[in-house]
């Protein structure tokens, strides 16, 4: 291989290409990434069989090859480069030398016939969506997923079209989330992401400007964004029909500043017990809405919040930090939170909102 190319695309690709390598201990080639010189291009590949990534940067190519070079050295040395425009790679035997004005490298590689395949997925079935909205969609649920992998579809983002948008969902069984993100014709079945998949497409996406083409397989999605191309393992299984379990009826509903219930629950952080439980006292007839915790190592803690109330009194408790999450997915400056009655689910909304629904379920007591 002997090849040159612009220092700053190199590092821009190489930095994308090392956060996908694996760091497999029985499988050291996945450290790499699979430099591959061919037609006037440098192809770029990483992967932790998890993920995939590869893109392509113009380069001239005096000698045809294919390496595997350690992903976190190689991005490392190129990204330090200060005020250099063009790099020049070149093999040499079992290590690949890379040359600018005023510094040089050398870079000891692995054999890449062991570098897995990454495949390129066909266009029969894709659709479009804007980069942003299909982050925000991803980020609005994705805290609602469950930590555990034994049951994988609920370890995962489901994502399906519906009326014109695409619906983004998430649970662990003791809360859901739901984005709704409006766009156009989005024809697909649906998608089930592994949760810790969607952390990297979400940085992948993240800032980037214009519509992401998304490939769809049996097993697999690819996301293609200016001539970069990530590749996801996708769940095949059925994700719960949870429309059925929010409640269509309410018994008590509360109606306050965002900003109000984030602050209370901050001071009920300082006093909460090692279950995180925070309880809910509501009187509308007396205008009452009360936060509680106690902790019998530390005291207690009580917060009348200004609230606009209708409905029955109830008592109920929760996990404050399942409250907490869903704030960040709620633009509007006020929430409503509606009560099914004493034991069952609450569902919180932001005031005006109607693209984002979360339901939590309430602490045995």
């Amino acid at each position: 291989m002997k090849v040159e190319c612009v220092q700053e695309k190199l590092q821009k690709i190489l930095a994308q290409a090392e956060r996908v390598a694996g760091k497999n201990l029985n499988l050291a080639v996945l450290s790499c990434v699979l430099l591959k010189a061919t037609n006037g291009q440098l192809e770029i590949r990483a992967t932790n069989l998890e993920l995939g990534f590869y893109a392509c940067l113009p380069a001239k190519v005096e000698e045809e090859g294919v390496l595997a070079v350690p992903a976190g050295t190689i991005s490392s040395f190129v990204s330090n480069l200060q005020g250099e425009k063009s790099l020049k790679l070149k093999s040499e035997e079992s290590t690949l030398l890379v040359s600018a004005a005023k510094s040089r490298a050398t870079i000891k590689c692995l054999p890449s016939d062991d570098f897995p395949i990454i495949p390129e997925l066909s266009k029969e079935h894709f659709f479009e969506i804007t980069a942003g909205d299909f982050v925000k969609g991803l980020k609005s649920v994705w805290y609602s997923a469950s930590v555990s992998s034994i049951k994988a579809e609920l370890a995962s983002v489901f994502i399906y079209p519906e009326d014109g948008s695409v619906v983004f969902a998430a649970t662990d069984s003791f809360r859901l989330a739901e984005k709704k993100v409006k766009t156009k014709s989005a024809e697909f079945d649906h998608i089930l992401i592994p949760f810790k998949n969607t952390l990297e497409i979400a940085r992948f996406l993240e800032n980037a400007d214009g519509k992401v083409e998304i490939r769809l397989s049996k097993n697999q999605m690819s996301l293609t964004l200016g001539g970069n191309h990530l590749i996801s393992r996708v769940i095949d299984g059925v994700f719960p029909d949870y429309r059925q379990i929010v409640p269509k009826e309410f018994k008590t509903e509360a109606v306050l500043l965002k900003e109000d219930l984030a602050q209370s629950l901050k001071i009920a952080n300082i006093f909460s017990d090692s279950f995180n439980q925070v309880s809910f006292a509501i009187k509308p007839a007396e205008k009452k809405f009360e936060l509680t915790t106690k902790n019998a190592n530390l005291g207690e803690n009580s917060t009348l919040l200004d609230a606009a109330l209708s409905g029955d009194n109830i008592e109920v408790s929760f996990n404050y930090r399942y409250i907490t999450d869903c704030l960040q997915s709620i633009d509007a400056d006020s929430v409503s939170i509606s009560f099914g009655g004493p034991g069952k689910p609450a569902v919180i909304r932001g005031v005006g909102d109607s693209g984002f629904t979360y339901l939590v379920m309430p602490m045995n007591r």
